[in-house]
């Protein structure tokens, strides 16, 4: 960043599938709110997954990784393809749009995801909870480590004895651990002061060492409550009583499989946004959801999950906290109005828009 300018170098990777679509409707609300308040984002395009494939044959290149290593951080629309359909997924493994998106938090150091799950108060007839619990309210941040664990360990299919076998290795190490969990407490430091970590240390040694090294970091923020609970109790949890929860540190697989379910009992996975952080300021910021290729041209995606992960950019990587709490308060002030196909409502006075109108009202309200 130039510091008397106010200017950042934003890479941002369009994706695959509804990817360009999203992207394109939160880049048009960043370039408004740069105006607003006075400040520059100068853009790079850096290609990811299905899109890198067609360009250059692999998921990810070096070029990539180096140029989003010179940016102050990345915005991305999501990744891949329909794995019945795609010749992407004729590849092998390594070669598909998913290992880019592996290789590249591996290679950016992107060691903690950053899920907000919050239930707009106007999205609570699109909540498929009960009322009564939907009333209590939803506003949690799952924490999901996101380069260890199954998906970066070995594996392998051989046969022995005559069989398939197939084995993944999960492996955490003290340091893999302790930094997200130095950021979960510090997340939970700025909101209610409540932390669970979800495991499932009756089974599994990773999830015992996950249990000693949080309760270790623990002693350095007593004033955090902190608790514990299985991931099986976990899931049950969140929708028996999303209520309960503040902030949610978990390991990379629990993690992917929670914060989906996270998604949906607020209204839509269209409504999630993510951050991926390295240590210092550095992020790359996404959807949740994937790329739905069902619906990619037909303009009824919701872009509002991308438009709020951008508002996380500004909040996280580039200092612009204002700038970032307009964007969400002017996504508050459309949705009492206006819905994208995949927000269900029965009030008539909620017009049904696409993503290019919802991008174009964010914007206008700012």
């Amino acid at each position: 960043m130039n510091a008397q300018s106010r200017s950042y170098q934003v890479g941002v990777i369009y994706g695959d599938g509804i990817g360009p679509e999203i992207v394109r409707e939160a880049v048009k609300v960043l370039d408004r709110v740069a105006e607003r308040f006075g400040f520059h984002l100068e853009y790079t395009q850096l290609y990811l997954g299905g899109s890198s494939i067609d360009r250059f044959g692999v998921p990810l290149t070096q070029e990539t990784v180096e140029l989003a290593k010179k940016c102050d951080a990345v915005l991305m629309g999501s990744i891949g393809g329909d794995p019945a359909t795609s010749p992407w997924y004729k590849l092998e493994p390594s070669k598909r749009p998913e290992a880019g998106l592996l290789a590249i938090r591996k290679s950016l150091g992107l060691f903690a995801n950053l899920r907000f799950s919050r239930l707009f108060e106007d999205l609570k007839d699109s909540c498929p909870l009960k009322e009564s619990i939907a009333r209590e309210g939803i506003d949690f941040v799952i924490l999901r480590e996101l380069t260890g664990g199954l998906y970066f360990g070995e594996h392998k299919t051989e046969v022995v004895d005559g069989e398939d076998v197939a084995t993944d290795v999960l492996s955490y190490s003290d340091h893999e651990i302790r930094r997200i969990a130095v950021t979960a407490f510090e997340t939970a430091m700025l909101r209610k002061k409540r932390l669970t970590l979800v495991d499932k240390a009756n089974v599994l040694d990773s999830s015992r060492l996950w249990r000693k090294v949080t309760a270790d970091v623990a002693k350095d923020y007593p004033q955090v409550t902190l608790d514990y609970m299985f991931v099986d109790n976990a899931s049950m949890q969140l929708v028996r009583k999303p209520s309960q929860f503040d902030v949610i540190l978990t390991e990379n697989m629990f993690g992917d499989i929670l914060s989906d379910e996270a998604s949906m009992i607020t209204g839509s996975i269209g409504m999630q946004p993510s951050a991926s952080l390295a240590e210092g300021t550095f992020g790359l910021y996404e959807p949740s959801h994937g790329s739905a290729p069902d619906i990619a041209g037909t303009d009824k995606a919701n872009p509002l999950a991308t438009i709020l992960s951008a508002a996380m950019m500004l909040r996280y990587s580039l200092g612009e906290e204002e700038a970032a709490e307009a964007i969400e308060k002017a996504v508050e002030e459309v949705l009492r109005k206006y819905r994208t196909p995949d927000l269900v409502t029965q009030n008539a006075q909620i017009e049904q828009v696409g993503c290019t109108r919802m991008g174009d009202l964010v914007a206008a309200s700012l």
